[in-house]
C-alpha cells in the first residue's frame, strides 16, 4: 500500500556541514557519499529563515507541531550564537509548537551551550561508543587523538541539567566486550540508549557481514546486552531497539526506525538548503539521499509528494524472502538503506541473520516470562 503522507513531523537541520572528529565509520564523510564536499560548511541565517517560512506554510495546512533536530557534521561548530539564532528564527516564525533536539559528539559542550539549550528547552543526545578504549577506537580527531575525555567532560556537564539530557547513541563494534561497553555507557546515567548497527549495504558491507558471512556476530553482541538489560533488578535505562522489538512482539507499534513498519518521514535540510531523504541513504551511493528539492524552490507539499517518501508500506515493502520470514512483522526488513544492493532495495537486510537471531531470542525470553505470569494473571482476573 502506498499514498501521499499527511505530514512531516521531524526535520533534521544541518546547521553545520563539517565535523571536528574523523570517526572511521562515519556514514557522512567516510562512506560512498561525498556530497558534503560540494556543499557549504555552515547554514546561513537566510537558509534558516527560508526553512522557517516553509514550515510555517506547512503548519497552516497540515501539521500540529514539529521536532527540529540540529545536526551535522557537528552542529555545535555553529557556536552558541549560531544555535541561538537558528532556534530563535524558527520559534518566532512557526505558528505551531516546535521542539528542539541536538545530536552532538559532545566534545564542545560548555556552559554557554547549556544556557542556549536551557533557553529553548533543547534535548541533547550525545554520541559515544562505551568507555575510553571503545570510544577512542573509532571516534578520533584527524590527528589521531581520542575524543573520550572531552566527551565525558561534556556529558558530566550535561547531566547537571537532567531535563535537557536526551541520552546516548552508540555504534556497535563487536570488538568491544558487550557488557563492558554497556556498563561504561551506564556510567553516564543516560535516560535513553540507542545502540546502532554500523551502516552498510550488500555492496559495501559492514565488518563481519555481507555475502558468505552466515554468522551472527551482531546478534550475539546485542543478545548479551539484552540479557544484562532485561535481567537487571531495577530499570537502569531505556534501550530503544530492545523496547521497540518487545513492543512489536506484543502487538505494539515500536519506536525505532531500525525495526517495524513505521513510515520514515524525516526530512533533512542540508546547509545550502537542499532537501534530502534520511541521511542513512548516503551509504547507498554518492548522492544517495538527494532528492533534487530545495527550500527556496519547493515547499513541503512537494516533499510529501516526492517518490523518496512515497514507498510501499507493511509487508508490501519487503522482498519475497522477507515476506516469508516468521518475524517479518517485527523486523520490518530492518533499516531500508541496509537492504541496498546495486539495482535497488528489494533485498533482505545485510543484517538479516543477526536481526532474525536477536528477535527470536527476545521472543523466547518474553514468552517464557508470560507463561510464568499466566497463573498469577488468571488469579487476578478471577
Amino acid at each position: 500500500m502506498t499514498g501521499v503522507p499527511s505530514s512531516t513531523r521531524q526535520v533534521l537541520l544541518k546547521v553545520h556541514g563539517r565535523c571536528n572528529l574523523k570517526c572511521s565509520y562515519c556514514y557522512i564523510y567516510e562512506h560512498v557519499d561525498q556530497s558534503w564536499r560540494r556543499r557549504s560548511a555552515v547554514m546561513s541565517d537566510a537558509v534558516v529563515a527560508q526553512v522557517a517560512r516553509r514550515l510555517a506554510e506547512h503548519a497552516i495546512e497540515r501539521s500540529s507541531g514539529f521536532e527540529i533536530v540540529f545536526h551535522g557534521g557537528e552542529p555545535l561548530l555553529a557556536g552558541p550564537d549560531g544555535i541561538d539564532r537558528a532556534a530563535s528564527i524558527l520559534r518566532d516564525a512557526v505558528p505551531v509548537p516546535v521542539s528542539f533536539t541536538v545530536q552532538t559528539n559532545g566534545t564542545l559542550i560548555n556552559h554557554e551551550f547549556l544556557d542556549v539549550f536551557r533557553r529553548y528547552g533543547m534535548r541533547v543526545g550525545v554520541s559515544l561508543d562505551g568507555g575510553q578504549e571503545a570510544t577512542d577506537r573509532h571516534r578520533r580527531y584527524a590527528d589521531g587523538r581520542g575524543s573520550f575525555d572531552l566527551v565525558a567532560r561534556g556529558l558530566d556537564l550535561l547531566r547537571t541539567e537532567p531535563s535537557l539530557y536526551a541520552g546516548v547513541l552508540a555504534t556497535i563494534d563487536t570488538a568491544n566486550e558487550p557488557i563492558q561497553a554497556y556498563e561504561d555507557l551506564l556510567r553516564f546515567s543516560p535516560p535513553l540508549m540507542d545502540l546502532l548497527l554500523p551502516h552498510g549495504t550488500w555492496d559495501r558491507p559492514p565488518p563481519g557481514r555481507g555475502a558468505g558471512h552466515a554468522g551472527t556476530p551482531y546478534a550475539e553482541w546485542l543478545i548479551a546486552v539484552f540479557d544484562r538489560w532485561y535481567d537487571a533488578p531495577v530499570r537502569e535505562t531505556s534501550v530503544r531497539l530492545f523496547e521497540s522489538i518487545c513492543d512489536l512482539l506484543l502487538g505494539g507499534p515500536g519506536e525505532s526506525e531500525a525495526v517495524g513498519f513505521g513510515r520514515d518521514m524525516t526530512v533533512t535540510i542540508e546547509p545550502d538548503g537542499s532537501i534530502g531523504h534520511n541521511d542513512f541513504f548516503k551509504v547507498t551511493a554518492d548522492g544517495g539521499a538527494e532528492t533534487g528539492l530545495n527550500v527556496f524552490d519547493h515547499d513541503f507539499n512537494d516533499v510529501l509528494a516526492h517518490p523518496a517518501w512515497n514507498v510501499p508500506s507493511g509487508l508490501a515493502s519487503l522482498c519475497a524472502t522477507c515476506r516469508s520470514c516468521p518475524v517479518a512483522r517485527v523486523c520490518g526488513g530492518g533499516l531500508r538503506a541496509h537492504r541496498f544492493r546495486a539495482g535497488g532495495l528489494d533485498n533482505p537486510s545485510v543484517y538479516c541473520p543477526d536481526l532474525l537471531a536477536l528477535i527470536q531470542h527476545i521472543e523466547r525470553r518474553l514468552t517464557a516470562d508470560l507463561r510464568r505470569l499466566r497463573p498469577a494473571l488468571a488469579e487476578t482476573v478471577a
